[in-house]
């Protein structure tokens, strides 16, 4: 419903009544109700900070001072930095590197033109193949289609400040994803036997060059210093029946270093037996032909001396040989008369034996020696 002055004094009421609350509203204040100028309060701030400041609010040579001192000591506060014992820092220009770097100790850039980026260089160890939440991030395949949990470390170093610092958005993630990534690569062609225990070693060396090879095609700026496995295990699941089959192999290692001690030992016996035979058979064949060679000897020597004297030897050689052949047996000598009471076919051999036999005999015998002696 449309109002005017004259009746209802607009929505307020009329005239002085102010309203629904006896009360209109309030204009600014100001002569004849118009509203304050800008340039009056701008004036009256100004006055109050005169009134507030010492001096009146003029112009002062000390708070200059104190104001400069301020922006001076900030200005060196900032201009002045400081890099730790195992610090390196690169000075930006604008946001472009310098290619000197910082050496630990102090040191000064024209700040806010120059700004200083630091980074350690001392050696980092990153551990991979933890137990994450939702599984290990260590499971890996390996070439004989088995499963292996890896566990594994990475020493490391800053090698290049200024690739380090601008060459790779986040160069420690980089070298975690890396190292994953070659250590799958190279367990995926060897067989769980080697990542168990046959040659960590090995894998260990192919995965480091893989990485360093990696981070320098990057330029990460990282230098690996060593690489380590330090645990390698079938998962949780089937680790009984991978012990199982350990400890089956080990049985198989005893097994055959058993035989193979047994096989040495008993080859070393047949060759010291056949040494010995070899070498009592060489015994044997120079004492034969050490035998040979005196029997020749002596041979020769007599029939030298038989060519000289051959009646003489071929006698001395028929006593000799005879005397060699009667030597051990027992014989009765009868004188070419056949002695007295001596019959030709009396066993003289038991009556030689017999010592108690008559006089007689004895007598007859003992002068069939007499005579065959005399002959």
């Amino acid at each position: 419903m449309p109002w005017n002055n004259q009746s209802g004094g607009g929505p307020w009421g009329s005239g002085n009544s102010g309203g629904p609350w006896d009360q209109g509203p309030r204009g600014p204040s100001g002569p004849q109700g118009t509203p304050p100028d800008l340039e009056e309060i701008i004036r009256r701030g100004q006055d109050r900070l005169r009134r507030a400041l010492p001096g009146g609010g003029g112009p002062s040579p000390a708070i200059l001072g104190l104001v400069v001192l301020a922006l001076l000591g900030l200005w060196l506060f900032k201009a002045v930095y400081t890099v730790q014992p195992d610090e390196l820092a690169v000075e930006l220009r604008f946001g472009k590197p310098k290619p000197e770097l910082s050496e630990p100790g102090l040191h000064f850039h024209w700040w806010p033109v120059e700004t200083v980026e630091k980074t350690s260089v001392a050696e980092r160890l990153m551990d991979i193949g933890e137990v994450r939440s939702g599984g290990s991030s260590g499971l890996m395949l390996s070439g004989d289609q088995n499963i292996v949990d890896v566990k594994f470390s990475v020493a490391y170093q800053v090698a290049d400040p200024i690739a380090y610092l601008f060459n790779v958005d986040d160069p420690d993630g980089t070298l975690r994803q890396v190292s994953e990534s070659a250590m799958r690569e190279v367990v995926g062609r060897r067989p769980a036997q080697d990542v168990f225990r046959d040659d960590r070693q090995g894998i260990a060396e192919d995965v480091r060059a893989i990485i360093q090879s990696t981070l320098e095609e990057y330029g990460a700026g990282l230098a690996i210093n060593a690489l380590s496995i330090e645990d390698a295990a079938p998962p949780r699941e089937v680790a009984d029946a991978f012990d199982e089959v350990q400890r089956a192999e080990q049985d198989e290692d005893r097994f055959v270093e058993e035989a193979n001690q047994y096989a040495n030992q008993q080859l070393g016996q047949a060759r010291g037996e056949a040494a010995q035979i070899r070498e009592a058979a060489a015994a044997y064949k120079n004492r034969i032909v050490q035998e040979a060679e005196g029997e020749a000897q002596r041979f020769i020597s007599v029939y030298e001396e038989y060519a000289k004297a051959p009646d003489v030897t071929r006698k001395r050689l028929f006593l000799e040989t005879m005397e060699e052949v009667l030597r051990g047996s027992n014989k009765v000598i009868v004188g070419q008369g056949g002695g007295q009471g001596v019959i030709p076919y009396l066993p003289l051999p038991e009556l030689r034996g017999s010592p108690q036999r008559s006089s007689a005999p004895g007598s007859a015998l003992q002068s069939g020696q007499a005579q065959g002696g005399n002959n």
